[in-house]
């Protein structure tokens, strides 16, 4: 299997989901803005867009594959059925008990995670009405995430990653044709996300089929594949998701801020998540398998080089991104969201959280790439500790920024604390010796460095004033947006080539 190939497979897969996201917020923003209503409905989608990130994105994916990966490559077919089948069977039961659980305590939910909304009875209620709906979905995304597991464990990419789009689809399709038949119209949003995630396990149904891995009911608490599953996913979920549980606790702090903070800080997050979703989670997800077969191989020479290269392919994509982001953020902003009821002051308020989130989008990133350098080898203690200090350092920062930045700084916290994660976890690995760079680091930095400058230059100079961003019609605004990202990739793309870059320099093999 050639990775380079299946990462460009499944980040083109990817991207189409993310375009299809910021298409939704889009709607959201020019439907709704950024009021009372929409901070109700993004504080109620944080915890399973939370949970989401954690299962399809993270947690479940660090502890699963790899303990699949071994039987797969060490015991029978029927062994391997046998896992797959215990280990649905346990979670449908402890996603339906959750569930159930969230909906009655939906009132504490709330208050826990956005107390300053108690302040105001209609934006609780409001909030806890949709958490009553979206609840549910936390079972339909895990059972999702479970099936994607499978699929990318057999190298079946494209079908986990094309999935999300679903969610985008009924949100779109939400806003547009059934918005006027809600009271208020904003539960559209919450009905939306309970669609989605209906569509997105009914879509991977057929393909577990195909493969003859649909899971059948067998209840058993013993089995050894379980229990170490179970045993690795707690803390795998602590360890490489602490972005996320940062953003809750983020909201928390917003909902004391005046009114749209929330809002803000959501529609920056959504720009943010598009590189990082197409980059880190692409590259970890075709990672993961094959450093889980090296490991257990004994390969670690394989299992060094394969940690270089995904590193090394990161660094090329996700310092640019990062870059851009934060030059053009205005202009992003105004192209996708200045519409409607979302006004140049909202503008203003997410460029500032946007251009704060960039700071620690390449440590975003990377800890999606190290992570698993430590979960192939089933090593969940270290991730751990790492979390437990970079989760700690964060709500200093916290606490620090919010202040003299207001929401800017809650953002700006989350990314120095995900690059106070990343460079905790490369230290250790070198440490142990479970990576060693390949040779020609430095220059490989000092060359995308002077190409990422060159396209900051070219970008900044060339991208017009504010002003003209906040006024000019959509029409106007979509193509100039267009000609820079272009621009910008032309010029980046075209220094790395003067510099010698080529893409078979990048081509790879995963484990067979």
């Amino acid at each position: 299997m050639n990775l380079l190939r299946a990462l460009a497979a499944v980040s083109s897969l990817t991207t189409v989901s993310r375009v299809l996201g910021l298409a939704r917020d889009v709607l959201i923003a020019r439907g709704f803005g950024a009021v009372l209503a929409t901070d109700a409905f993004f504080v109620a989608f944080r915890l399973p867009n939370l949970l989401r990130r954690l299962f399809a994105e993270g947690a479940f994916s660090q502890a699963f594959v790899p303990v699949l990966a071994e039987h797969k490559n060490k015991t029978s077919a029927e062994e391997v059925r046998g896992l797959i089948d215990r280990t649905a069977t346990l979670l449908f039961l402890a996603l339906a008990a959750t569930a159930a659980l969230g909906i009655v305590l939906a009132p504490l939910v709330v208050y826990v995670t956005a107390p300053g909304f108690a302040a105001d009875p209609g934006k609780f209620g409001l909030t806890v009405t949709m958490l009553r709906i979206v609840f549910p979905y936390i079972a339909f995304i895990s059972l999702v995430a479970f099936a994607a597991g499978i699929l990318n464990t057999w190298n079946r990419f494209a079908v986990p990653a094309i999935t999300p789009a679903l969610l985008n689809v009924s949100f779109i399709v939400g806003v547009l044709f059934f918005a006027d038949h809600f009271r208020p119209p904003v539960l559209v949003l919450a009905w939306a996300v309970v669609a989605g995630g209906v569509l997105q396990l009914a879509l991977q149904i057929p393909f577990l089929l195909r493969i003859g891995l649909l899971p059948r009911w067998r209840l058993d608490w013993s089995h050894p594949g379980v229990r170490r599953i179970l045993k690795l996913m707690a803390p795998a979920a602590f360890g490489v998701s602490i972005s996320q549980i940062s953003l809750v606790i983020n909201t928390i702090f917003a909902s004391f801020l005046i009114t749209g903070s929330v809002s803000w800080l959501y529609y920056a997050d959504r720009l943010m998540e598009f590189p990082a979703g197409v980059l880190g989670v692409a590259v970890g997800t075709i990672l993961l398998p094959s450093l889980s077969k090296y490991h257990a191989d004994a390969n670690h020479e394989e299992y060094a080089r394969l940690l270089d290269w995904g590193l090394r392919i990161t660094v090329l994509l996700a310092v640019p991104s990062a870059v851009a982001l934060a030059v053009l953020a205005l202009p992003f902003i105004a192209t996708l969201f200045h519409y409607g009821r979302f006004s140049a002051q909202d503008a203003w308020m997410t460029q500032q959280a946007l251009v704060a989130y960039s700071v620690g989008l390449v440590g975003m990133i990377l800890v999606k790439i190290l992570a698993p350098g430590f979960y192939a080898r089933q090593n969940v203690v270290t991730p751990v500790k790492i979390g437990v200090l970079t989760l700690a350092a964060t709500q200093a920062m916290n606490l620090a920024f919010i202040g003299p930045l207001k929401h800017a700084g809650l953002a700006l916290a989350i990314g120095l604390g995900a690059c106070l994660n990343a460079g905790l976890l490369y230290r250790i690995l070198r440490r142990q010796s479970i990576y060693t760079p390949q040779p020609g680091w430095p220059v490989f930095l000092l060359k995308v460095a002077a190409s990422v400058a060159l396209m900051a230059v070219v970008l900044f100079t060339t991208m017009g004033e504010p002003a003209w961003w906040l006024h000019a019609g959509w029409r106007h605004k979509v193509p100039a947006a267009f000609g820079l990202v272009v621009l910008g990739a032309l010029v980046y793309g075209g220094s790395l080539l003067a510099f010698g870059f080529r893409p078979r320099d990048f081509s790879r093999r995963g484990a067979a």
